[in-house]
Formats: structure tokens, sequence, C-alpha cells
């Protein structure tokens, strides 16, 4: 069966102006302005969108999809995140992570919930390890849980310059990106090193340090929160114009505002490709709840409005970089015949209508 989409502006994220998708089978069949429903063969559904808009669904790098938090004891401990908060923010591919607490908090159960959002319809992947070393793991190696577990996609989030975390030296380190960088390649995958980054007067240079004594790829490190504070975010902006990788926090309030990173960022030279935004949803908030995932999408949006972004480059931040980065694309990321069927669908003031994962209409307003 095949639906067939009209009349769609489509940012891919490249704007490519007004088309129809025929989706056929979870995956985009085929774009192209007018198609004739008679020569679709078997239509399940067509529908004209005419004054819509269509982005890839959101990639979302950071989720507490098993829930986070636990800093202020067992009470202050978040939930497990729902599938219908994570659709509504026009989200469908998550990747799952430990926080703070590998202690009450298992690889195990967040390999079960990312299985449990699969069958909601999400695509869904996890990372393998939370904020301490030597990192927890699944199979007890970091390159046996890339190389055997399907949705082990790297390692994280390994706290640097937090006092949360077990301030690694530099050999142990290197040992953990070492391993994580084999693993991709013996599972072909990823094989990122995902690092939270703290307060700590240090910053960023134990990243700088491990590029520096290294030969792994630079492109394999993701140092995140970095909009956390001004300070932090001078540096993120001397390491994306090296050529690294930076990774936003949305939803940030006591540090740098999204829209304001990605402004600061790019008036220093830094190459958009090489940065992304991620929530953080699920893990511990300002106020002691839990982080939600809404300000993923709304940041994006706030991009476009107040500071002047163009659609195609504020949603590629989450769309086709972390794609790039997760070696998903491009069957993820991107609105292309071959690619999966996740499409976001909003009006022209950017308020979420539907969204397909996989060609299924899994949310509508």
């Amino acid at each position: 069966m095949l639906t067939l989409l009209k009349n769609l502006e489509c940012y891919a994220p490249e704007h490519i102006g007004k088309n129809d998708i025929l989706i056929c089978a979870g995956k985009i069949y085929k774009i192209a302005p007018r198609m004739d429903n008679a020569g679709c063969g078997l239509i399940e559904s067509a529908d004209d969108c005419d004054g819509l808009l269509a982005f890839p669904g959101l990639i979302d790098q950071h989720v507490h999809i098993a829930g986070g938090g636990g800093e202020q004891g067992f009470s202050s401990r978040t939930s497990e995140m729902d599938a219908t908060d994570i659709l509504a923010a026009g989200v469908t591919t998550v990747v799952g992570l430990l926080g703070a607490d590998g202690t009450t908090r298992s690889l195990e159960s967040l390999y079960a919930k990312a299985k449990a959002l699969e069958e909601q319809g999400l695509t869904t992947y996890i990372y393998t390890g939370s904020y301490s070393t030597p990192p927890v793991t699944l199979t007890g190696d970091i390159v046996r849980d890339l190389v055997l577990i399907d949705k082990v996609i790297g390692v994280g989030e390994i706290a640097l310059s937090d006092h949360r975390g077990s301030h690694p030296d530099g050999p142990t380190l290197l040992k953990i990106a070492s391993d994580a960088h084999l693993g991709g390649l013996l599972g072909k995958k990823a094989g990122v090193l995902h690092l939270h980054f703290g307060d700590g007067e240090r910053g960023l240079a134990p990243l700088a340090s491990l590029i520096a004594d290294s030969d792994l790829p630079p492109g394999m490190f993701v140092p995140t929160h970095q909009n956390r504070s001004l300070q932090l975010l001078e540096q993120a902006v001397a390491h994306c114009t090296a050529g690294g990788r930076v990774d936003l926090t949305a939803g940030e309030t006591a540090g740098v505002p999204v829209p304001d990173a990605v402004q600061t960022l790019m008036w220093g030279g830094a190459d958009p490709s090489l940065v992304t935004v991620s929530s953080d949803a699920g893990g511990s908030g300002a106020g002691g709840g839990a982080g939600s995932i809404q300000p993923l999408f709304d940041d994006i949006v706030c991009c476009i409005r107040d500071k002047g972004l163009s659609p195609e480059l504020a949603f590629s931040l989450v769309t086709q970089n972390p794609a790039r980065l997760l070696c998903l694309y491009p069957r993820k990321g991107v609105l292309r015949q071959g690619s999966d069927a996740d499409i976001l669908i909003t009006d022209a003031d950017y308020a979420v209508k539907r969204v397909y994962c996989a060609g299924r209409l899994m949310l509508e307003k």
C-alpha cells in the first residue's frame, strides 16, 4: 500500500520546493512535483498538504529515555519517557543513555526501554557506559558491546570537567576512545565517544589533550552541553573552527540559550555541519523534575524566528548533521528517494501537524 502526500513545501533539509512525497514500505519511494495518483499504483491514502512544510524527522542523540536524575537522593529519580512526548516534539530517532547514575540504573533497562520505544514506532539506539570510568557495559567490554549489541552505537556520556565524574586520566580516556573507535569499525557503526562536560575549570582541555595525544579521528568525539556557560562556549568556538564537533543542549536557561549559542558559533567561523543540538530530555531539570524534549524543536524554531537562520540551516542541526555523525545518513536525516519515511510536517508557523515514522502516521494534530 502506498501513501501519497501532495503539495508539500519540502526541506530535505535543503529547500527543494513544492513536491509530492510517495511513501512505500516505510521508505520514501519518490519525491517529485505533481505526481499523478493514477500512475502511482495502489494508493492507500492521498492527502493534499498544500500550505504545509515537510522536514526530515528530528534526531535527538542525547535522551534519558529510561529516566535519569537521582543526584538529590532517591526521590529525585525521574521516570521513563513516553513515546507520545517524543513524537510531539517532531522527533523520530533517539539515542538513549545513562547519566550520573550507573548504579541504580542499568544498561539492561536502557536497552529494554529502547526496544519498547521501537515497538511504538520510533527508531532507537543507545550508548554503552555512563558518567563514570571504567564504563559500565552489557558484555563486559566496550568493543564487544558495539560489535554484538544491535542498538549500541557509541560510548557515553563519559563525564569530564565535572565533580560528579570519576576524573579519568589521559591513558584511561585514550583506552575508552580507542575501544569505541575499534568497536565502531568492527560493528560498522559510528563508534562515537559522547562526552559530558560540566562546569569544571579545565573546560575542554581534557578533550584537546586526548585529540593531540592520539591518532583517532577528531570527528568521533562529541562534546555535549557546550552552551552551559559562556566560558565553555568560547572554547567550543575554537574547538569547532579547528574541525571539532560541538553539541548544544536545548532548553538551556542558566547558560547560553541555543539560538544565541548557534549565532555565536556562526559569528566565530564554526563550520555549521559540525554543530548539533540535543535535548538531554529525561534527566533532572532545573526545577528538580524531568527535562522535557520539547525545547529541542522550540529552540530550532527560535533560531529561525529570532536569529534569522534559514530553515535549511536550523533544521540541519537536528536532522542531517546528527545523521552523518551517527553514520545513519542517508537513511536518516534527509528527505530523498530511498531514505526512511521519517517525516515531520508543520504549518507555515512551524507548528507540528503530523509525524511519520518509517511511513506510519504516528501523530496528527
